[in-house]
């Protein structure tokens, strides 16, 4: 057996197995592999975002993105999430998270989790790209970046208001209170 797997008697497994299917929805059980030029990309402006998971292959119950922000990059409006978890692994450079009227410059190897309701927003204040692995839990907020990808591809500007708009699709919305 290779490393990681554990070797289980044949009854244990269809007792695993069947407790199992009693307790957890039912999802497709197949391994989800995506590979280092895989995934879906959707770029908007200077901000590149590898959809890793998309929610598919969890039961929507994950999705993680990688993003690499060019330097100088603004992100979004700071702003609330209503009904999900984001989570913020960087894997190089710098992201500096603001989060309500605190500010954090975040490197290699930090997390950052923003839990419903904080006010958050995050940037690449530098002058080298920054790399992040970003996970929604559920995987509702995949799609707002999807939506944001289509008014631009459509040629329409992103105007705040649009982004507003497209962000209260997905239980989200700007920390007015702290403009």
């Amino acid at each position: 057996m290779g490393v990681g797997h554990r070797q289980v008697p044949g009854d244990a497994l269809v007792s695993m197995n069947e407790e199992a299917k009693t307790s957890e929805p039912q999802i497709d059980s197949a391994v989800s592999v995506v590979g280092p030029g895989d995934g879906e990309m959707i770029v908007l402006g200077t901000t590149h975002m590898r959809v890793l998971e998309d929610g598919s292959h969890t039961g929507h119950r994950l999705a993680i993105a990688e993003s690499v922000l060019a330097p100088h990059t603004q992100g979004p409006p700071q702003h609330r999430h209503a009904r999900h978890d984001e989570g913020f692994y960087i894997l190089s450079g710098t992201v500096r998270f603001s989060v309500g009227d605190e500010e954090y410059d975040a490197t290699k190897g930090t997390l950052v989790m923003v839990p419903p309701g904080t006010p958050h927003t995050f940037a690449n204040p530098t002058d080298q790209p920054a790399v992040m692995l970003s996970t929604f839990t559920p995987d509702l907020y995949v799609q707002y970046f999807r939506e944001l990808q289509e008014v631009l591809a459509g040629g329409r500007p992103l105007t705040p208001q649009a982004n507003i708009d497209a962000m209260s699709r997905y239980a989200t919305e700007p920390a007015t209170d702290l403009a």
